[in-house]
C-alpha cells in the first residue's frame, strides 16, 4: 500500500476510524488532506525549514516525558515526533525535486536495520553491545564510503554543541585517541581552567575569552564520557537543581515578605545557603533511614 492509497480515505473514515490496523493510514490521510486544496491554511504554508524548531521542541518534550517516566505523556509526544515525520514525508512527495513519500522512509529505515544488525539477520556474531555498536560504525562508513573521507566527517552535525561534544570525544576515543587516566583529564581541567583565569583581564568581546571557555567545557565533556555520565543528563539534573534551589529560596525570602528585587545579595546567599544545607540535611537524613 503506497502513500496515494492512504490518501483514499474519505473524511467520514478520517474521523471516525477506529480500527487499531488502520491507524497508521489513518495518519497519513489526515497528514495528506490538511495540506490538499481546501484544508488547513497553516499546514499549507509550512516548508521543512519552517518545521525545524517544531521537530526540536517536540523531541525534547519526548525526551521529558522519559525523564518524568509519564507514560501516558510519552504516548502522546511520541505521536507528536511521528507527525512530523509525517509532515517531511507529505512535504517530500509534494516536490518533484525531492520525490520520496512516507513508505519510502520506512523502506529505508527497515533496509538499513537489516543491514546494520548482521549478527541477527545474517551470519555474524556480536557477543556485547559494545561488539554490536562497533560493527554497527563499521557498516555505516563502509555504507556511506567513510574511508575516503575523514574519520570525524560529520560527527555529531545538527546535534546541540554540548551532545556533540560529547559524540566526537567519543568517537575519538575508539581509535585510541585519549586520556591514559581520569587523573589526566582532571589535569587537562585544571589546566583549562588556568587559561580561562588568565583570560580575566581581558575585554568581554575578546575572542580568546569564548575560546579558552569551549575549550574548558570540552576537558569536562571528556571526563563526563570516562566516568560513564551523559553531559547532557548532567547538564540536565544540574539544571533541575538550580532552579530547586532558586524556587525554595524565592519562597523563603517571601514569607519573610521580602522579594527578589528587595533583598540584598547577602540576603540571597544566606537563603539559597540555608536551602543547600537543608537539602543536604534531607540526603544524609535519607541514607541513614
Amino acid at each position: 500500500m503506497n502513500a496515494e492509497t492512504y490518501a483514499t480515505m474519505n473524511d467520514d473514515e478520517m474521523i471516525h476510524c477506529s480500527d487499531p490496523a488502520r491507524q497508521f493510514e489513518r495518519a497519513v490521510a489526515i497528514m495528506h488532506r490538511l495540506r490538499a486544496p481546501g484544508g488547513c491554511p497553516w499546514d499549507a504554508q509550512q516548508t521543512h525549514e519552517s518545521l525545524i524548531s517544531n521537530l526540536i521542541e517536540e523531541c525534547y518534550e519526548c525526551i521529558d516525558a522519559i525523564r518524568e517516566r509519564d507514560a501516558v505523556h510519552l504516548c502522546e509526544e511520541l505521536g507528536d515526533v511521528l507527525l512530523q515525520v509525517l509532515f517531511h514525508a507529505e512535504l517530500a512527495q509534494e516536490n518533484a525535486t525531492e520525490n520520496f513519500n512516507v513508505q519510502d522512509v520506512a523502506r529505508g529505515l527497515c533496509d538499513k536495520m537489516v543491514r546494520r544488525h548482521p549478527h541477527v539477520f545474517g551470519d555474524a556474531t556480536a557477543e556485547n553491545a559494545d561488539a554490536v555498536l562497533a560493527r554497527w560504525d563499521q557498516i555505516k562508513r563502509r555504507e556511506q564510503h567513510g574511508e575516503c573521507k575523514p574519520y570525524l566527517h560529520n560527527c555529531g552535525k545538527g546535534l546541540p554543541e554540548l551532545m556533540r561534544a560529547a559524540k566526537i570525544s567519543a568517537k575519538a576515543a575508539k581509535v585510541g585517541f585519549d586520556w591514559g587516566s581520569n587523573e589526566a583529564v582532571l589535569a587537562k581541567v585544571h589546566e583549562e581552567l588556568d587559561e580561562v583565569r588568565d583570560t580575566l583581564s581581558l575585554a568581554d568581546e575578546d575572542p580568546r575569552v569564548a575560546e579558552e571557555l569551549g575549550d574548558l567545557m570540552l576537558s569536562v565533556v571528556n571526563l563526563c564520557r570516562r566516568r560513564g555520565v551523559n553531559p547532557e543528563e548532567a547538564m540536565h539534573a544540574a539544571n533541575q537543581k538550580f532552579l530547586r534551589r532558586f524556587n525554595a529560596m524565592e519562597a523563603a525570602l517571601a514569607s519573610a515578605g521580602i522579594s527578589l528585587q528587595e533583598a540584598s545579595v547577602e540576603m540571597l546567599d544566606r537563603a539559597w545557603n540555608a536551602q543547600k544545607a537543608r537539602e543536604k540535611a534531607g540526603s544524609r537524613a535519607s541514607l541513614q533511614s
